[in-house]
C-alpha cells in the first residue's frame, strides 16, 4: 500500500520541485518588491552558499542588463550567489558575445527564464538618441539606433520610448537564435522584457 501511495504522489512531487519560467518570474518580482519595501530576506550563510555552488551552478533566471552601476540585478531582485546568470553590457544590447552567454545558460544550465532589463535614464540609449555616441560606443550604437529610429515621432518621452523599444528589439534578436527558438518551441524557456525605474526601484514587466 505504501508503495502505491509513493508512486501516486511521486510525479506531483517531481513537478513541484522542478523550476519553470513562471515560478522564476514570480520569484524575481517578489524579490523586487522586497527591495522596494526594504525588507530583504535574511542573507544566507555565504560560505555555505559558495560551497553549495562550487561544483555546479543552477541559476533560475538569466538577466541581460545594462552595465550601469545603479542597476545591479542581484540587489534589485534581492537574490544571492548562484541565483542569477547575469550578462551586462552598456545599453543591454545583444551582440554575438552576449548571445553566446545567454545560449549557454539557457541550453547547458537549463535556466528557464531570460529577462532583458532596460532602465530609466539609460546613458547608452540617451547618447545614441542625442547623437553624441562616439568611438567608445561604435560597437553598441548599431544595436540601439534601430530602436531610436523606430520611436521617432511617438507620443511620450523619447528616451523612455527608445529604452523600451530597445528591450523589445533585444527579445526579437533572441528569438532569431536557433538554440533559443528551439527552447521556446519546446516550452523550456520564456523571454520577458522589463524596465527598471531608478527613482522608485520598481521593475515593470513589459507586455
Amino acid at each position: 500500500m505504501k508503495l502505491i501511495y509513493l508512486f501516486l504522489f511521486l510525479p506531483l512531487a517531481i513537478f513541484a520541485a522542478t523550476p519553470n519560467y513562471d515560478v522564476a518570474l514570480k520569484k524575481l518580482m517578489e524579490g523586487n518588491e522586497r527591495y522596494i519595501t526594504q525588507t530583504p530576506e535574511r542573507a544566507p550563510d555565504l560560505e555555505e552558499k559558495r560551497e553549495e555552488t562550487f561544483e555546479k551552478q543552477t541559476p533560475f533566471a538569466i538577466i541581460v542588463g545594462c552595465s550601469d552601476s545603479r542597476v545591479a540585478p542581484e540587489i534589485i531582485f534581492d537574490q544571492t550567489i548562484g541565483d542569477l546568470f547575469v550578462v551586462r553590457v552598456a545599453g543591454n544590447v545583444i551582440g554575438p558575445l552576449e548571445l553566446d552567454s545567454i545560449e549557454f545558460s539557457a541550453d547547458k544550465l537549463e535556466t528557464p527564464l531570460v529577462v532583458i532589463l532596460g532602465h530609466q535614464k539609460c546613458g547608452a540609449v540617451s547618447a545614441v538618441l542625442s547623437g553624441v555616441g562616439g568611438e567608445d560606443m561604435e560597437s553598441i550604437i548599431p544595436y540601439i539606433q534601430k530602436s531610436v529610429d523606430e520611436t521617432k515621432g511617438m507620443s511620450g518621452d523619447p528616451l523612455t520610448n527608445a529604452i523600451k523599444a530597445n528591450v523589445v528589439n533585444g527579445i526579437k534578436t533572441l528569438k532569431k537564435s536557433r538554440v533559443i527558438s528551439a527552447l521556446l518551441k519546446a516550452k523550456k524557456l520564456k523571454i520577458a522584457g522589463a524596465y527598471y525605474e531608478l527613482a522608485t526601484g520598481k521593475v515593470e514587466i513589459l507586455e
